[in-house]
C-alpha cells in the first residue's frame, strides 16, 4: 500500500524435499503477483551434486518482459556462472553474461564478470573486476569496471547490532549514492528491527515479531521518500 494507491501483492513457495546444504532444498519454486496482473517467476533446480540451474521470468500486463536462464557450477575452490537473458533470434537481441569467483585465501575471494550483449545496431562488452574479504566480524566487497565501481561494508558489532554501508557510482549516469543501514535484535522479546537511510533522503525500517509459540511471523514496514514526497508502508504475516 502506498500514498498513491492500493497495491497487493501474493506470494507462493514451494520448497522441495532434496537437500543440498543448509537451507538448500530443491526444486524451489517462488512466484509474485501484484494487483495489476504482473508475475515474477523463478524455478531453481539442482541438476547434480555440483550443478544448479535457474529460470526467472517477468511479466508485465499480460506480456514478457524479461526471460532469463542461469547455470552455475561450484567447484572446490571457486564458482562459475553462465547466464542467457532476454534471447530474442529474430530480433537477433542477447545478453550474456559470464562470472568466476576465486577463493585466493580462506579470507580473501577475487574474479570477474563479462557482460555482452548485443541489440539491434549496437553491440559492446564490459568487464568487471571483483574482490570479498571476510573475517568473523565484518565483510567488505569491491567490485570496478567501465561501468562504474561498487564498495560495500558490514560490521557485526556483537550478537544484537549489525551495521552496513553501501558506496556505488556509475560512469553512465554520472551519479554517487550511499547508503546505511543497521539491524537490531531484541532476543528476549523475539523482535528484529532493520532500517535505512541513503543519500537520496530515503527512510526506511521493517519491524518483525516472532509470535511464539505460534509458527507465525509479523512484520510492519514504512519507507519515505523526502525528495519524492513519496510514503509507502505494508505489513505481512510469514507461517513457519
Amino acid at each position: 500500500m502506498s500514498s498513491m494507491s492500493p497495491h497487493y501483492h501474493f506470494n507462493a513457495t514451494y520448497s522441495g524435499k532434496r537437500q543440498a546444504g543448509p537451507g538448500e532444498n530443491f526444486p524451489l519454486l517462488v512466484g509474485e503477483m501484484d494487483s495489476s496482473g504482473n508475475l515474477n517467476a523463478q524455478c531453481i533446480l539442482l541438476l547434480a551434486e555440483r550443478i544448479r540451474a535457474k529460470a526467472a521470468f517477468q511479466t508485465q500486463q499480460e506480456k514478457f518482459q524479461t526471460w532469463q536462464f542461469d547455470s552455475e557450477y561450484r567447484g572446490d575452490s571457486f564458482t562459475t556462472t553462465f547466464t542467457l537473458g532476454n534471447p530474442d533470434i529474430i530480433n537477433e537481441s542477447v545478453i550474456v553474461v559470464g562470472h568466476f569467483l576465486q577463493s585466493i585465501t580462506q579470507n580473501l575471494v577475487l574474479g570477474g564478470e563479462m557482460v555482452y550483449h548485443r541489440r539491434p545496431n549496437e553491440e559492446g562488452a564490459i568487464l568487471t573486476l571483483a574482490g570479498k574479504y571476510t573475517t568473523p566480524q565484518w565483510i567488505a566487497t569491491l567490485n570496478i569496471g567501465r561501468g562504474g565501481a561498487h564498495a560495500s561494508y558490514y560490521h557485526k558489532a556483537n550478537d544484537q547490532v549489525q551495521v552496513g554501508v553501501e558506496f556505488e557510482a556509475s560512469t553512465q549516469s554520472r551519479e554517487t549514492t550511499f547508503s546505511f543501514g543497521y539491524q537490531l535484535d531484541i532476543a528476549q522479546a523475539n523482535m528484529v528491527f532493520r532500517g535505512s537511510l541513503d543519500s537520496n533522503w530515503v527512510v526506511g525500517g521493517v519491524l518483525e515479531k516472532r509470535l511464539a509459540p505460534l509458527p507465525l511471523t509479523f512484520a510492519l514496514g514504512a519507507f519515505m521518500d523526502h525528495i519524492k514526497s513519496k510514503f509507502q508502508y505494508g505489513f505481512s504475516v510469514t507461517v513457519c
